[in-house]
């Protein structure tokens, strides 16, 4: 049998216990409490990957411009250029290789690569975890927004906690999180709750505490 004292002691170790959990769910949330931003200053470059849809438009040459995926081991092939690597590279890289390469053909080739469909090296895919309907990464696409994230997996569970997700993002080669409130979006409509992704960006939906 236990006594008094030693009930009283478990009582009291619980309590802090719960206490401590609690102010340390405050002070996760805090640490985010800066909501993400409605506009973004400036995207970070997008990284082509294995099965993008890459658009290559030669200026004054439409018998160079063509579509092509990104094959499987990141290259990809073109009129009068058999075989070159696309993957790991940004458009702009890209255009520049392109243009290097042309010129032994073409008198000042000028190139421009536009991405059709995203997929992209994992690094770059958007993240959604927690309390997602289906928790999944999902390719990052232009002018992605929260909103559209959310459609791909479903919504949330109904144990979520939208208002207190949080976006990870990378910004100058540094990890920072930002709120997001998704029960306003997604249950009352404040599209002033939607806000646009960039690549790589991890969404974290918690829990409900009660």
């Amino acid at each position: 049998m236990f006594t008094l004292t030693q009930i009283q002691s478990a009582a009291t170790r619980t309590l802090i216990l719960s206490l401590a959990l609690f102010f340390a769910a405050c002070s996760a949330q805090n640490e985010a409490a800066s909501t993400a931003p409605v506009t973004l200053s400036g995207s970070a470059e997008y990284i082509i990957g294995p099965n993008d849809e890459l658009d290559v438009f030669v200026w004054q040459n439409p018998d160079l411009s063509v579509t092509v995926p990104v094959r499987p081991d990141g290259r990809i092939s073109t009129p009068l250029v058999n075989d070159m690597v696309a993957a790991s590279k940004t458009s702009a890289q890209l255009s520049k290789d392109l243009e290097k390469e042309l010129s032994q053909y073409v008198k000042d080739p000028l190139v421009t690569v536009s991405v059709l469909t995203f997929n992209g090296p994992f690094s770059q895919q958007i993240r959604i975890v927690g309390q997602a309907s289906q928790p999944m990464a999902i390719p990052f696409r232009n002018r992605m927004t929260v909103l559209d994230a959310m459609i791909a997996v479903g919504g949330m569970t109904e144990f979520a906690a939208g208002n207190r997700t949080v976006i990870v993002r990378e910004e100058g080669g540094e990890k920072k999180s930002y709120g997001v409130r998704l029960d306003d979006l997604l249950l009352n409509g404040d599209v002033s709750a939607n806000v646009p992704l960039m690549p790589g960006d991890i969404l974290i939906i918690p829990e409900s505490w009660f």
